[in-house]
């Protein structure tokens, strides 16, 4: 295949049925979700024009098919700066930005924090993670910012990866959300899992799933209403993981009826006018969650490490607008 891609000619004599449906019939090695996805790129013409819809009708004629390049498995060195916390021979801390993903993945396939550490680390990074994502061992979702320690021996690897399994690791949050948890100070154990109604979203579930358990402490409410016992418009609340569950502590604080600000897939209802505002005016475009607090024991050399780290400015300016509600 070169760089161009492969190019497949196919001539339909009837027409009628569906257009991906014919044309997957005609060229079996292609799937009808694959065309659907060629036709939606303009990858597939009709006598030399575009198509658009795999749903319209087949009609006969030759049609062109353009089959891109396969993109590489491999993640390239990108020279992304990073925010080096700590590092030697073994493994090394950052503090991630928000919109940079973990790893490679559909729909990112780079710009990503591996990316920034193949080029910082060059060949020392660990390659137990596979080839897609050498060096990581926990993640971050793409848009929370935070504390995150990748390895860079495979003993470091191997020893994190015991540390975050019995989670050996202290991991505290900062969630700017929309009202307060209540009580101030509590702890959540729930079960999380896929939810049934959104296989794209994780759900706290009666059944099923895995055990989830986050501890929390609201550290600060916002515009608090005169009435006695009126939930504030919202607060900043630590909270610390002692498990690892997908979207964790933005399930547990929407379940308690405070989501996470700024959380498009779990921040179901809009916050106060002067919220939003705010929200606005601090340039926040992704949920309110940074990880603060990353502390654990050296697997090589058995020092103990801890590190913390400021919200950063679009969190830090949401914070102080909300503090003058």
């Amino acid at each position: 295949m070169d760089d161009e891609g492969d190019l497949i000619e196919i001539v339909l004599e009837a027409s009628g049925a569906r257009l991906d449906k014919a044309l997957a019939d005609a060229a079996p090695t292609l799937s009808r979700a694959r065309l659907q996805a060629l036709i939606a790129e303009g990858a597939v013409s009709l006598n030399g024009r575009p198509l658009t819809g795999g749903s319209a009708k087949a009609q006969a004629g030759s049609y062109a098919i353009l089959i891109p390049p396969l993109a590489s498995a491999t993640p390239l060195p990108q020279a992304i700066p990073l925010a080096v916390l700590f590092e030697d021979a073994d493994l090394i801390v950052v503090d991630k930005p928000a919109g940079m993903a973990a790893h490679p993945a559909p729909g990112t396939p780079d710009g990503t924090l591996v990316n920034a550490l193949l080029h910082h680390c060059g060949a020392s990074l660990s390659g137990i993670g596979g080839v897609a994502r050498p060096g990581i061992v926990h993640r971050l979702d793409k848009d929370t910012s935070g504390v995150m320690v990748a390895a860079k021996s495979d003993r470091a690897h191997a020893g994190l990866s015991k540390l975050f399994a019995a989670h050996d690791i202290e991991r505290t949050y900062t969630a700017l959300t929309r009202g307060a948890p209540a009580p101030a100070i509590g702890r959540i154990e729930t079960l999380i899992g896929r939810s049934s109604s959104d296989r794209k979203k994780m759900a706290v579930l009666k059944s099923g799933g895995r055990t989830a358990i986050t501890d929390y402490v609201v550290q600060a409410r916002y515009a608090v209403p005169a009435k006695s016992g009126a939930a504030p418009l919202a607060a900043r609340v630590a909270c610390t993981l002692h498990t690892g569950r997908t979207h964790q502590i933005r399930v547990h604080m929407a379940s308690k009826g405070a989501p996470i600000l700024g959380d498009a897939t779990y921040g179901s209802g809009s916050p106060a006018v002067a919220v939003r505002e705010a929200i606005a005016e601090a340039g926040l475009i992704r949920q309110a969650l940074h990880a603060s607090v990353l502390g654990f024991v050296h697997p090589v050399t058995g020092q103990a490490l801890r590190f913390e780290t400021d919200l950063p400015p679009d969190m830090a300016r949401l914070a102080s607008l909300l503090a003058d509600l």
